[in-house]
């Protein structure tokens, strides 16, 4: 993500100032550069069929993150007592958990039955020692400047997660490689992909979408607007 953009945008907007991100090699600097007029629908730009199951892959920059499972890190910091940071194989040595689950767009669609593996939050923070004023979990993602929040109690719910598994297969890169949020409850712009980093915290501060305009609960059926 690019910083700069700072207007707010209604439901209809999020379609056109998000891109697809499958490779810069299928939609390159000339399809980035023309959303800053009025873009296309996701549908339109590439074909259907790179979207299996009904997927719609959006960014906000200009490519997404790449993952080199021998440099990446998640640092986890902020409200503990023992900053840290995972490497790719510490977390897949924590205890997983895998659930089945839908993915809700809050642009309108869906994906039914997906089958998510990863590390509840819990499990995760377990060795962090979160200090008694830990209320909020900041997720910064690597495609920059997209960061949201979580509270702790939204966290522990129960189909709530950090996913590095989907469908049987390690996350593909425009799903968020290595992780990403899986939250069935909320649409999914609380999911953010390519988590590098979360953060303890006492209050939430707004997220990209948030700053746009967005709920901050981003319960499905129940905000932004429905």
């Amino acid at each position: 993500m690019e910083p700069g953009e700072t207007r707010a945008y209604g439901r209809r907007a999020f379609l056109g100032v998000t891109a697809v991100g499958l490779s810069s090699l299928l939609w390159g600097r000339a399809a980035w550069r023309a959303i800053g007029g009025v873009a296309q629908p996701l549908e339109a730009a590439l074909p259907p069929a790179l979207f299996p199951k009904g997927w719609r892959i959006y960014t906000v920059a200009s490519h997404m993150p790449v993952f080199d499972p021998a440099t990446w890190r998640l640092r986890i910091d902020g409200l503990v007592g023992t900053p840290h940071e995972l490497t790719y194989g510490d977390l897949r040595a924590l205890p997983s958990a895998e659930q089945v689950s839908t993915f809700h767009c809050v642009t309108g669609w869906t994906v039914s039955n997906v089958h998510w593996r990863g590390v509840r939050f819990d499990d995760l923070l377990a060795s962090a020692g979160l200090h008694p004023e830990a209320r909020v979990l900041t997720f910064t993602s690597a495609e920059r400047p997209y960061v949201d929040t979580l509270t702790l109690d939204q966290a522990r719910l129960p189909d709530a997660m950090l996913a590095y598994q989907m469908d049987g297969v390690p996350l593909a890169r425009e799903h968020g490689a290595p992780v990403r949020v899986v939250l069935p409850d909320m649409y999914g712009y609380k999911g953010v992909k390519w988590v590098e980093r979360i953060t303890l915290g006492a209050v939430a501060e707004p997220g990209y979408w948030e700053q746009r305009g967005y709920d901050t609960d981003a319960w499905v059926g129940r905000s932004n607007g429905n």
